[in-house]
């Protein structure tokens, strides 16, 4: 491809909208059959619903406070989904006036993502072990104080941004299933399992299409990706905070996420590591100089990256939340 002639980030975004239904409608689920969080959790209509309640509140008990801090922030992600759709709705190519494709998948994408924060929010207020005001608190805070992810409204970027993202909390959710698991809860473990796999599905969509924009324009999506990287991928509970304006609540979220296994430097290596292979940047071709060390940059950085995350030590101080009954 000549890149002097690439066509600009609104030509791409319309001609890979002009495909977006076709590839949304391989990456997200018909509302008539999807789960929802009333089929997974006790209703108060239920016959059962004392006796259910009863075995929530009992398994919960053999959670460890690491793993309970870990699924409350990991709620409260969710519950930012505002911020996100918001962000999205801005990207340069998006016309949130009309109905095109690029708006038709965002929507849809949220609802789908709406469900991870009502049914995790549920669960919790069931199972009797958090301080729901002062999660509550951390949710609005988390909306309201916004969030950047260093993309601004450019796709090339906020697509690199989601596709990295969404394998986390997928990571994130899989992990936490399996400790519930491990715990006997097994009700924990079915609800985080499904989020996880809605996770894993919003991935590939984001990264089908980078995957059309490398072939319409490698060598600025080549730059963007760079330049993400240069500045590290922060989680949107980067700017978690608690009631009173605590604002050091993700780093001790993330410690207690490290001390479980949930997610650690070595999960973020290996996403990275993934997306390089997924989307053959070794392979591109047609790029520019620009392009070309860009290229190089990405290729080395999982290796420096896994050098600098042996050297991290696991951190062993844990953090009173105001989220958790004691």
């Amino acid at each position: 491809m000549n890149n002097a002639l690439s066509p600009s980030r609104m030509e791409v975004m319309n001609m890979i909208g002009q495909s977006v239904e076709q590839i949304a409608s391989e990456y997200l689920k018909p509302i008539e059959t999807n789960w929802q969080a009333s089929e997974l959790l006790p209703l108060t209509s239920d016959t059962t619903f004392i006796a259910d309640l009863k075995d929530i509140q009992e398994q919960a008990q053999s959670h460890s406070y690491d793993l309970l801090a870990v699924l409350v922030a990991d709620t409260i992600t969710e519950e930012a989904l505002p911020t996100y759709e918001t962000w999205l709705a801005n990207l340069t190519g998006v016309d949130q006036v009309g109905n095109n494709g690029w708006m038709k998948w965002m929507r849809s994408w949220t609802a789908e993502e709406n469900r991870h924060g009502d049914v995790l929010n549920r669960y919790l207020y069931l199972c009797g072990r958090i301080n729901m005001r002062e999660f509550e608190a951390s949710t609005q805070y988390l909306i309201a104080d916004g969030f950047d992810n260093g993309a601004a409204n450019d796709p090339y970027r906020n697509f690199i941004y989601t596709s990295f993202q969404e394998l986390a909390t997928n990571v994130s959710h899989r992990r936490v299933a399996t400790l519930a698991k491990q715990d006997g809860n097994a009700l924990l473990s079915k609800i985080c399992g499904l989020v996880a796999a809605d996770e894993a599905r919003h991935a590939r969509a984001y990264k089908t299409f980078v995957s059309r924009i490398i072939e319409l324009d490698p060598n600025e999506l080549m730059l963007a990706f760079e330049d993400m990287m240069r500045k590290k991928i922060a989680m949107p509970s980067q700017c978690l905070r608690e009631l009173g304006g605590r604002l050091n609540s993700f780093s001790n979220f993330s410690d207690a996420a490290t001390r479980l296994g949930v997610y650690t430097s070595f999960d973020y290596v290996e996403i990275l590591r993934g997306l390089i292979a997924d989307w053959q940047i070794e392979n591109v071709r047609g790029l520019k100089e620009s392009g070309e060390k860009a290229r190089d940059y990405l290729i080395a950085l999982p290796d420096r990256l896994s050098r600098i995350a042996e050297r991290m030590k696991t951190p062993v101080k844990e953090y009173t939340f105001s989220w958790i009954r004691a």
